[in-house]
């Protein structure tokens, strides 16, 4: 079930949920450090109080689904989760072991509890505006939730899938862009500049919100706007920090895709302890 809003209660689930992805990426020795943190209020935000879900019951039909199309920042995801009770923390040490559930990308093979297996990018919104259909077509009244990237924006079925939602009024589907800025070969201004952005989506037919992504207050407040939107989805540019909550992180592209050694796994806990 969706939770009352606990600004607080948000904030040390945020917290805790970096401290973890920094130890599971520093045991793996790899990974996507800048994107995992940024996306961190967004996914809380979603999973601890906006969704209808149930970590004891994650196939129950009537669940909100959430997609993270952005699949390199899923060490996010498996946190977030891990501390509403889906899979005990501890496990997430495994990641991106040969044998572990949790793989370096979504992998619904493996874990259930994920909505669909993303990785490749720009399949993820999509898959989530099919899922928006069959819950028209249904008559279920769930929910339909899809992170993107910024440099995930680029890629043609992105706007593919921008084209189509309108058409058929999904207004059960949100997108929400994590802006960071940054991608694994640099700033996305620099590689392929995606603004205007938000002139973009609208003249797609979207309703388009702007929030700052680590901010409870406004996420809260955008994801109530887009419920009460009719006739049309909903696109949320959220403005986030690459490396969000570690100082060395913040920021910067070098840390699109490598993994703290043990040394600044010592100096980011001691940031996020404090």
């Amino acid at each position: 079930m969706s939770k009352p809003y606990d600004k607080e209660y948000l904030r040390e689930l945020a917290r805790q949920s970096r401290i973890d992805v920094i130890k599971m990426l520093t045991a793996a020795e790899s990974g996507h450090s800048g994107g995992s943190l940024s996306e961190i209020e967004i996914i809380v935000s979603l999973y601890g109080h906006v969704m209808n879900h149930d970590s004891k019951n994650p196939s129950m039909k009537n669940r909100d689904r959430f997609v993270l199309s952005k699949g390199h920042g899923i060490p996010g995801q498996y946190a977030v989760m891990a501390n509403l009770g889906y899979w005990p923390r501890e496990s997430l040490l495994s990641l991106r072991k040969v044998d572990s559930p949790f793989q370096g990308h979504p992998d619904r093979c493996r874990l259930s509890a994920l909505e669909a297996s993303t990785g490749s990018l720009g399949q993820g919104l999509s898959i989530a505006l099919g899922y928006a259909l069959a819950s028209k077509l249904e008559n279920n009244a769930f929910r339909v939730y899809c992170l993107i990237g910024d440099g995930e924006s680029q890629e043609g079925q992105i706007w593919e899938a921008a084209l189509a939602a309108p058409k058929f009024k999904v207004d059960n589907l949100v997108c929400i862009l994590d802006y960071n800025k940054a991608q694994i070969d640099g700033y996305v201004k620099d590689v392929m500049p995606i603004e205007p952005i938000a002139d973009k989506w609208k003249a797609f037919g979207w309703h388009v919100i702007s929030v700052d992504g680590h901010d409870f207050d406004d996420i809260i407040d955008a994801f109530n706007e887009a419920a009460s939107t009719k006739g049309k989805p909903t696109f949320i540019i959220a403005d986030t920090v690459k490396g969000k909550g570690v100082s060395f992180m913040e920021g910067l592209v070098d840390w699109h895709g490598v993994a703290p050694n043990k040394e600044q796994e010592a100096k980011a806990l001691e940031e996020l302890s404090a």
